[in-house]
């Protein structure tokens, strides 16, 4: 059977996993290398044959995808490098064009190179990733998976802005959405729990560094939070999220910032990072929120009222609602941030049940509850790895 690797490169980190094709993949090893180009590194592994957990430094992400094929031989997960036929790379900006996943090729690799402009903290980095494979395998597929696709079904009064449309039609302005594949993967779980439910009306919360919320029904998107770039919506780990567009201006008058500054104070500085002045990480935010730090406890408020907005004008956009759901790491574990979130929804009906929220049971709302609440941990490189078989 066919062995697909998945390669999912963060600005730091590089995740993969190694499956085998079938009807359905399935995973045979995985590892993550976090804190690539930094002095100390951490790296897991984990197969049937070997689990590693160390410290290590790597210069570059092309020697971090080395030491992970080195991780899949010394493992025996492949027996040489050339049993991986597939690599299936996640990709965040897929622009207008990208539908679906993607065989990649120089025509494919110049427009992902194009489109870095509007995904400066993610298009770069995957770039990295697939050169570094077509390198080290340069007979096996090399497939693109983007974050945009699934979002290809907003309409226009959707995806379009209120400024002149010839901004639409000569440069592309316009909502894309992202975080799409851990959107797909949840959505398409949550339909699989409803059972027969007819024409489902589901909000995903992928909730984490980077955060977003889509609504959907029937499988379809209707809407979702980040717009022309990943720096719109709720507020993020270092991303501010939506702002009155005269802001970005007046900074550059009050700092006499280039818009590049801007740009990166915007993505790097902000968000919960900035609002907090804490940590851009929500863990070490909670971890001073219980000791009653003012700042600490503002940013959690602040995080789950803004999330509650948009998941009230989603429900709006549905007309009604049968799940809410949350994913990814801070969606998957911060129980606190979702009892705020659902406190605003008690005239729907919906009934939070504590004890499964602080536990991160799969359903975490009462059985008379007229919403279902969902935890999922999201999949994406399963979700990656089976669209990537899908291409001939």
């Amino acid at each position: 059977m066919k062995k697909i690797l998945v390669i999912n490169c963060g600005s730091s980190s590089l995740k993969f996993e190694l499956f085998v094709g079938g009807k359905e993949p399935t995973s045979i090893a995985e590892g993550l290398i976090d804190g690539i180009g930094k002095d100390n590194c951490r790296v897991t592994f984990k197969s049937s044959e070997l689990n590693l957990g160390l410290r290590s430094n790597f210069a570059n992400h092309t020697a971090a995808i080395k030491y992970a094929f080195d991780a899949l031989l010394k493992s025996k997960s492949i027996s040489k490098l050339s049993d991986i036929s597939i690599v299936g790379h996640r990709v965040v900006h897929g622009g207008e064009k990208y539908q679906k996943a993607t065989k990649i090729d120089a025509k494919v690799l110049k427009e992902i190179k194009a489109l870095c402009p509007l995904a400066p903290l993610h298009n770069p980095i995957n770039l990295k990733g697939i050169e570094a494979c077509k390198k080290l395998l340069p007979r096996a597929k090399q497939i693109a998976v983007f974050d945009t696709a699934f979002h290809q079904t907003l309409n226009e009064k959707t995806y379009l802005y209120a400024i002149p449309q010839e901004f639409y039609t000569k440069h592309r302005i316009r909502k894309y959405g992202f975080h799409g594949t851990s959107h797909k993967y949840v959505t398409n779980e949550t339909i699989k729990l409803l059972g027969k439910k007819p024409n489902p009306k589901i909000i995903t919360c992928h909730f984490g560094n980077g955060s977003s919320i889509t609504a959907s029904k029937s499988g379809k998107v209707v809407d979702t939070s980040l717009g022309y770039t990943p720096l719109d919506g709720i507020p993020m780990g270092t991303r501010s999220g939506s702002l009155d567009p005269t802001i970005p201006l007046r900074l550059q008058q009050l700092k006499k910032w280039t818009p590049a500054k801007t740009d990166e104070f915007l993505n790097r500085e902000c968000g919960l990072k900035g609002l907090s002045g804490i940590s851009s990480d929500m863990r070490e935010i909670y971890a001073e929120s219980l000791k009653k730090n003012p700042d600490a406890l503002l940013t959690i408020g602040h995080l789950a009222y803004h999330s509650a907005k948009y998941i009230g004008s989603y429900i709006a956009a549905l007309d009604g609602l049968d799940a809410l759901v949350f994913t990814a790491g801070m969606g998957e574990k911060a129980f606190y941030v979702r009892e705020q979130i659902c406190e605003h929804f008690s005239h729907l009906g919906l009934k939070l049940d504590k004890n499964k929220n602080k536990k991160n049971d799969k359903l975490i709302s009462t059985k008379s509850s007229k919403v279902k609440v969902f935890v999922i941990p999201t999949d994406e490189e399963y979700q990656i790895a089976k669209e990537s078989l899908q291409i001939k």
